[in-house]
């Protein structure tokens, strides 16, 4: 069985290997950088900089509390990003090994469906068209820029520009308060850069539980980040050698100068002038439409990751990936959607699987809050990190779990015990009755869980 995957990112790659580990001939077809997105402009090489900066302000500000005696730290922009590319070199060779590993072919190029078996791929050599049994569609995307006036003026960036620049800019202005706005002015108020966000929605990060957020907040606030939510951005223009931005709040009318905005207002899937038409794919604005296998209406063809209506998130496409090769190949695995994590890697880290709070209420679940605070936890003590919480959201009558959020040390390493417990429909008293280590930040899921049945022992708050 031949088949064709349009795409080498997290779901493109890993879909590429595991077909040719089923038996499979594969061809990816990249039109630029191997590993997409996420491993080029994206998870990693943001996270590299959030690592060393974080390691900085750290030092910078808690050295002594630590015992430890620095002089004359300095950060040194140019080396970061040195390293920020060879962190992303070293996993792009990374993912060319496990192709040739695999005899996964890779042709370097820009493929167009012709129909649904038929890919035409402009190569530096020419045109080519290519047959497959199978297609899977993996081609991601890319950030979106808001139609507002002055979108486009010199000193207004996206995400894949401002990893490109050489310099710390002296004030940055970022449009939306998602992931990507928080993640990047976590980074640049580490550099020292004065950073202001602007979202239109009452919360940042939207998506997950208020309470952890809050964290976040403070933390940001006490960088001297000024947020600004329920807020409007209606222009940007040019301010001498910066840029003045125009907001509107509940109140008010607002002007904010700055050397940089940054648009962090999402993602758009790269759908466009890749055949859908010609194959008869039907896809919306949102991306691809696929059922809960990632099969098209096309029978034959899939499409996985961000160039779909669903889910933008790295691991998501991974796991879809594996879906579609194992379907392709005649198995039939599944993912739970209940059980994908969102993480966000900020000081304090946050992630969350399951259902949040809001959801609770909204959907009228009876359910109970479990909690325990980081402050009376032995390790965060220890790291001088006890900013943060655990929570843990149950069913009142079958006290199954029902979600789990952490904001704080390790967070995004820690989720994955929620994300276990709600596979396994565990419940609050099965994770009471496991023993965790001690000390470990992970003791504060034992202790919110017993929090959940009211036999909290630790608990201080």
């Amino acid at each position: 069985m031949r088949v064709g995957v349009l795409g080498s990112g997290p779901g493109g790659y890993v879909c590429a290997i595991r077909l040719a580990q089923l038996g499979a001939e594969v061809t990816v077809i990249e039109d630029k950088d191997i590993g997409g997105v996420c491993l080029n402009k994206g998870c990693i090489p943001t996270k590299v900089l959030l690592h060393s900066t974080e390691i900085y302000d750290l030092l910078i500000k808690d050295s002594l509390s630590l015992g430890l005696k620095i002089d004359n730290i300095k950060l040194d922009f140019e080396l970061l990003n040195a390293r920020k590319d060879l962190v992303v070199n070293q996993l792009v060779e990374g993912v060319k090994t496990l192709f040739n590993k695999n005899y996964v072919e890779l042709v370097n190029g820009r493929g167009k469906l012709i129909n649904n078996r038929e890919i035409e791929i402009t190569t530096p050599q020419g045109l080519k068209i290519m047959e497959f049994d199978k297609i899977v569609i993996a081609t991601g995307s890319r950030p979106m820029l808001i139609p507002i006036e002055g979108n486009r003026l010199d000193g207004v960036l996206t995400s894949d520009d401002l990893l490109k620049i050489d310099y710390i800019p002296d004030s940055m202005l970022i449009v939306g308060g998602g992931v990507i706005g928080v993640e990047f002015a976590n980074i640049y108020s580490n550099f020292g850069t004065k950073v202001t966000i602007v979202e239109m929605l009452p919360s940042l990060i939207a998506n997950m539980d208020y309470e952890i957020v809050s964290y976040l907040e403070e933390n940001l606030i006490d960088k001297n980040v000024d947020i600004y939510k329920n807020a409007k951005v209606v222009n940007i223009s040019k301010n001498g050698k910066g840029l003045r931005t125009e907001i509107i709040t509940e109140d008010r009318q607002t002007y904010i100068s700055s050397d940089v905005v940054l648009m962090a207002t999402g993602r758009r899937p790269n759908i466009e002038d890749i055949g859908l038409e010609q194959s008869g794919v039907k896809f919306n604005k949102k991306g691809i439409e696929t059922d809960e296998l990632f099969k098209t209406n096309i029978d034959n063809i899939y499409a996985i990751g961000d160039c779909t209506d669903g889910i933008q998130l790295a691991h998501q496409a991974s796991s879809a990936g594996i879906v579609v090769a194992d379907t392709i190949c005649g198995g039939n695995f599944h993912i739970d959607f209940n059980t994908i994590p969102f993480c966000v890697y900020t000081k304090p880290e946050l992630a969350g699987v399951g259902i949040t709070e809001q959801d609770a209420k909204k959907n009228k679940i009876d359910y109970k809050v479990g909690k325990f605070p980081l402050y009376g936890n032995s390790k965060a003590v220890i790291a001088g990190d006890v900013s943060g919480i655990v929570k843990i959201i149950i069913d009142s009558n079958t006290k199954e779990v029902l979600g789990m959020h952490i904001a704080g040390l390790n967070a995004t390493e820690l989720i994955e015990i929620g994300g276990l417990a709600i596979r396994l429909e565990a419940t609050a008293n099965e994770l009471v009755s496991m023993i965790f280590a001690h000390p470990t930040v992970s003791e504060s899921i034992h202790e919110a869980s017993m929090d959940v049945i009211d036999k909290a022992i630790h608990n201080v708050y």
